[in-house]
């Protein structure tokens, strides 16, 4: 009696413990894992991996962002949860393939021939049948015929006493099926393995036993500390390695979702030569690298050529061409200041370095060069010329857009257009913008204007600023307008000689009045007067429209937005011409691009206003040096996934296409004594198809051939 009450706790775990084991071995539980599985991929797929925070940030959103980060899913595939589903579906799959294997051998060593002759008569496929002649000769003859179709067979006397009672013959075929579910089964289960040895779990294993953590810093690879390092002998890693032309390295990057460790490699990669090839669309046609391996254990060097899908094999790991970046080109920038004052200089430095600068109102700038492209295919069709004239410009209506693309694209002109710079440009705060801008003027409707684009994050696309080329193709003419219009002076003696042209000297009140209103549009556009006391100056065409909604009546606008805007592009002019006199330059001519050049330069002192720089870096010179990025892979678990894949190949087709028989076949001596057999036959398949009612059909007619119509 005293051992009941300790028995009932051991049966409880026991009874919970067989059905935890047969909820995981259960086919259910395994589909679950798959369709998490599936839908993990295809958020990998969709999210990019391993990207900076601050790109998610920028694309989702601080909230989602944080949560999405919490979720692991900018890591998916070496997420914590996604390596225990990985687990418990192996574990799943491996306990069914435990608990069938041993009923599939059985299956596959029994024949069971110990079916009653009366069970037959149950079967879909059945047929019976005296054959005219003795049981041992038929036996003999349906052994042969069996034979012949590839059956197995077995075949059972069955007695009552001493005298036989009938012959059962049991046959099958088609038992790959059966090995069709278990090479399938293996698959998932080799395939989940090979997945789980050339992830990230190896790594992770090597940081958790050699007390490493990741490394969130920068600088230079050989002032990483020791902790952030991995040994040489890490099992399995993916990694991305940089090789500038005319160096060479031997550690690999190995990106962890809360920085990055350090992979040192048997050998170090240098790089002679990248080769890169273009389509005609600008789009990347090659990559090629012309390397040379120098091994550290036997000191030899080894030449090599490394292509995209064309990947170099050394010390047991896969060396790809992944894609190519910057490796340090030297550029030169000449610094234009945007504000009241300040004066041109230069500045040099080298692409993926950062210098710091000081603003005309003395803030001090870190300049970070980001990026040189040489090659740059743009969409330049050529649209019909819009207003030529500024005095087409509709000011009541405003302008909605004031920077654009860099390029329209009403028309497919691709065409390369030189080299561009990409930098950043970060205040005291550590905010930061980024800026594009191209180094050779670009063919816009019919006008040489160069682009200067800018954007506040890079989930953005680029605005671009439009400057006209002058007559040299050079920044310079706008820039002189630009200075000139900021200068009291310059815009007093343009006023003073565009009215000394447009007014009879025999009215003076009239040159008066015109005076005045000369300054007061020149003053608005140029940003140094508000519309009203009080407000903050906007400056630019913005400026006038709202000056003539405050002051013009509704019904008058269309006519006095003519008139100053006519007073204005006639100002602008004189001080275009004042600003080359003031240069040492002739005069511009009053013809076709000159009034192309106006009416370009009059919409970028505009737009000016919504262009957020304090200087203006234009690209004069360059000195190109580039990289190759490389993949290193070490993936030993790659040839468990192929034994799997082959496997599960196997299996698939097996289980599709091979079908599983059985065939009975039961002689009886015929009730009538006169010597003849009587046969009985069924068969079984796993799946009742058009070619198991054939086959059978063919078998039945083959084993009763020698019966009489009416007897079968």
């Amino acid at each position: 009696m005293s051992a009941s009450p300790e028995l009932a706790p051991a049966s409880r775990a026991s009874r919970a413990w067989r059905e935890a084991l047969e909820m995981l071995a259960s086919m259910r539980f395994a589909i679950a894992l798959l369709t998490v599985i599936c839908i993990a991929s295809v958020i990998g797929t969709v999210v990019q991996q391993h990207q900076p925070y601050t790109n998610y940030a920028n694309q989702f959103g601080p909230f989602w962002a944080e949560l999405f980060g919490t979720l692991g899913l900018y890591s998916v595939y070496s997420a914590g949860w996604f390596l225990l589903i990985l687990a418990f579906l192996v574990i799943s799959t491996s306990l069914c393939i435990a608990r069938n294997t041993p009923k599939i051998a059985q299956d596959l060593r029994t024949y069971k021939e110990h079916v009653r002759e009366q069970a037959l008569q149950a079967f879909h496929h059945k047929g019976q049948g005296v054959v005219a002649e003795p049981r041992e000769a038929v036996l003999e003859r349906v052994t042969a015929l069996l034979q012949r179709n590839g059956w197995k067979a077995r075949a059972q006397v069955r007695r009552d006493g001493e005298a036989v009672r009938g012959v059962m013959i049991a046959a099958k075929k088609g038992q790959a099926n059966k090995l069709g579910y278990l090479a399938a089964h293996s698959a998932i289960v080799l395939v989940c393995v090979g997945g789980l040895l050339d992830g990230d779990l190896m790594v992770r294993a090597q940081m958790w036993l050699g007390g490493k953590s990741a490394y969130t810093g920068g600088g230079l690879v050989s002032e990483v500390p020791q902790q952030h390092w991995l040994g040489t002998d890490t099992a399995a890693f993916r990694g991305n390695l940089l090789v500038p032309e005319g160096s060479r390295s031997g550690v690999v990057i190995l990106n962890q979702r809360d920085g990055v460790v350090l992979q040192p490699l048997p050998f170090d990669l240098e790089l002679k030569r990248f080769i890169v090839d273009y389509y005609d669309t600008g789009m990347p046609k090659l990559f090629a690298s012309e390397v040379v391996v120098h091994d550290r254990q036997t000191g030899q060097t080894r030449e090599a050529r490394i292509e995209v899908n064309k990947p170099l094999y050394h010390a047991g790991m896969a060396i790809y061409q992944s894609s190519f970046d910057d490796g340090g080109s030297r550029v030169t920038l000449q610094a234009y200041p945007m504000g009241r004052a300040g004066k041109r200089f230069q500045v040099t430095g080298t692409v993926g370095s950062s210098t710091e600068l000081h603003d005309a109102g003395g803030q001090t700038l870190t300049l970070e060069f980001t990026g040189l492209r040489v090659i740059n295919v743009e969409n330049l069709g050529q649209t019909p010329n819009s207003a030529t004239d500024v005095r087409k410009v509709n000011l009541v209506a405003g302008l909605q857009q004031h920077l654009g693309s860099g390029a329209p694209t009403s028309d497919k002109g691709l065409r390369n257009v030189g080299p561009s710079v990409t930098y950043k440009l970060r205040d005291a705060s550590g905010q930061a913008r980024e800026y594009h801008n191209y180094m050779l003027p670009v063919d816009l409707d019919g006008r040489r204007v160069f682009l200067a684009g800018v954007r506040d994050t890079p989930a953005e696309s680029f605005r671009y600023l439009r400057i006209p080329a002058d007559e040299a193709d050079s920044l310079n003419g706008w820039m002189r307008l630009r200075d000139a219009l900021h200068d009291p002076a310059a815009r007093d003696r343009a006023v003073q000689r565009y009215v000394s042209q447009a007014v009879d000297p025999a009215r003076p009140d009239l040159a008066d009045q015109l005076r005045v209103s000369a300054l007061r549009g020149l003053a608005l556009f140029a940003g140094e007067e508000a519309v009203r006391a009080g407000d903050q100056p906007v400056g630019g065409l913005q400026a006038i429209a709202d000056f003539m909604e405050a002051n013009v009546p509704e019904a008058d606008r269309a006519r006095t937005s003519e008139v100053l805007i006519r007073i204005l592009n006639g100002v602008l002019f004189e001080l275009l011409q004042d600003s080359r006199a003031q240069a040492g330059l002739p005069p511009l001519p009053q013809d076709e691009n000159t009034r192309a050049f106006m009416t370009q330069a009059v919409l970028s002192l505009s737009d000016e206003a919504y262009y957020p720089a304090p200087l203006l870096l234009e690209l004069t010179d360059f000195e190109q040096v580039q990289a190759s990025v490389f993949q290193v892979a070490r993936a030993p678990g790659k040839y468990v996934v192929y034994l799997g894949c082959v496997l599960l190949i196997i299996g698939v087709f097996a289980m599709l296409y091979v079908r599983e028989r059985r065939l009975w076949i039961w002689l009886e001596d015929a009730p009538d004594a006169s010597g003849h057999t009587r046969v009985t036959t069924a068969l079984s398949s796993t799946r009742h198809t058009l070619d198991t009612d054939r086959e059978f059909d063919n078998l039945k007619q083959a084993l009763l051939q020698a019966a009489a119509p009416e007897a079968r």
